[in-house]
């Protein structure tokens, strides 16, 4: 869950609002309904969509969001979870009077334990989900393969090293999207050869 939650904060901080909510929608749809857990996520998940909207000058959507939004978030305590849910909802208040104001004032940032948190900001397990989100939101990038280019990188976490494929996955997470497929022909070349490795062994002791 937190994991979840610091990748989708970070995301909306970088100001990609439409796809913050890719990274609680599992959890979302896993969690058991009118759980504080699944009002956090739905919340949230709906805030997006708020910024979204009015930022598209869909006003009349982002008006109806932002009710919506609040009501979920109603019962949470302030820092439910870590995140900055007070100020959340006082921006939904805000937005449902006012949806236009998004146009006189940036939207406010999101906070996990009182950080403001940016990509770079992410270990690995939280870039993991950033990386996730953004394979499944480009054509160009194949989620199997960069499944197994982090389930290669925990493997060298479990191994206590840290090396080429955890600094891959984390830099397909937060690089820029020209680095992006650089990154990721990189991946899936080490990826390869790691194959290839070990179809060469296969059967030598047998």
């Amino acid at each position: 869950m937190e994991n979840a939650l610091r990748a989708g904060v970070a995301i909306y901080n970088a100001g990609e609002y439409h796809d913050a909510h890719d990274a609680w929608e599992r959890r979302w749809l896993d969690a058991a309904d009118g759980t504080d857990d699944e009002q956090l996520l739905h919340g949230l998940i709906q805030f997006t969509a708020v910024v979204h909207h009015a930022r598209r000058r869909n006003w009349s959507g982002a008006q109806r969001l932002a009710t919506s939004a609040g009501e979920y978030l109603g019962g949470l305590p302030d820092d439910y979870r870590s995140v900055n849910v007070e100020r959340v909802r006082a921006e939904l208040a805000r937005l449902a009077a006012d949806p236009e104001r998004i146009e006189r004032r940036r939207p406010i940032r999101l906070t996990y334990d009182g950080k403001g948190l940016e990509l770079a900001d992410l270990d690995f397990e939280a870039a993991a989900v950033v990386a996730r989100v953004r394979a499944e939101h480009d054509d160009r990038f194949d989620e199997n393969r960069l499944d197994a280019g982090v389930g290669a990188a925990r493997e060298e976490l479990e191994d206590g090293h840290r090396t080429r494929y955890i600094a891959l996955v984390m830099d397909f997470a937060t690089g820029s999207d020209a680095e992006r497929p650089v990154v990721y022909q990189r991946l899936c070349d080490h990826l390869e050869r790691r194959t290839q490795k070990r179809r060469d062994v296969e059967g030598l002791f047998e």
